[in-house]
């Protein structure tokens, strides 16, 4: 199986990020391909507006983005981790998020994730809705979630709480991608989200979307 994991926080050796190494170890210990990647430490420029994307399938950036959802789109499985940063995601992930060809392109069709936010209030849980949205809009299904409240900075409390989380989260995710296990009730909000909102828009649109359109026949949504 391959996996991609995505650490949104700007510092690599976090509390978001101890929890996600966690998951790393016991992916990688269970057979899984794993790409790491800390947002801090790639090209990633902000998302224009320019709309370029949605017409050619690519954007016009030249940093490492498209490589990276070139390999997410090629995985079984992905895991965000973000901490939260006034009530949401950091903004190294809203980077991400907006450049990654996710929700229009339903980048992330039948693929399995764990959602992981970190935080000292509520704020970790508005993170965390955000990213769940995120893929459950972009066609995927959350299999595990860690959130986690840690003071600023406490990496041993971190790791003593990290290592049955992180065990069960991976163990979750293997097995809903080796047995293709769909949530019903993600899968029915996914519908109604796409063939209700989306796909309708595409089309009344088309021929500005030509690059959205030719990623959903590719990945079976739609025909030509």
């Amino acid at each position: 199986m391959k996996i991609v994991m995505i650490n949104g926080s700007p510092r690599k050796e976090g509390i978001t990020g101890i929890l996600l190494k966690g998951i790393q170890t016991e992916l990688t210990r269970n057979g899984a391909e794993v790409k790491y990647y800390d947002l801090s430490g790639i090209r990633l420029s902000h998302c224009m507006g320019c709309m370029a994307c949605f017409k050619t399938g690519r954007c016009h950036i030249d940093d490492d983005m498209e490589r990276i959802s070139e390999e997410i789109a090629n995985a079984d499985g992905l895991v965000l981790g973000s901490p939260a940063y006034v009530s949401n995601v950091s903004g190294l992930m809203k980077d991400f998020i907006d450049r990654g060809h996710f929700v229009m392109e339903q980048m992330l069709h039948g693929k399995h994730c764990i959602v992981v936010t970190t935080g000292i209030n509520y704020g970790k849980n508005d993170a965390e809705a955000v990213l769940k949205r995120l893929v459950v809009y972009s066609g995927g299904y959350v299999s595990a979630r860690i959130s986690e409240n840690i003071p600023y900075n406490d990496r041993a409390l971190a790791r003593e709480r990290a290592q049955k989380k992180c065990i069960r989260a991976a163990s979750r995710l293997l097995s809903d991608i080796s047995k293709d296990r769909k949530t019903t009730f993600q899968h029915i909000f996914h519908l109604i989200v796409f063939h209700i909102g989306i796909k309708p828009f595409v089309y009344n649109n088309r021929e500005k979307y030509d690059g959205v359109i030719n990623k959903w026949a590719a990945s079976g949504l739609c025909s030509r």
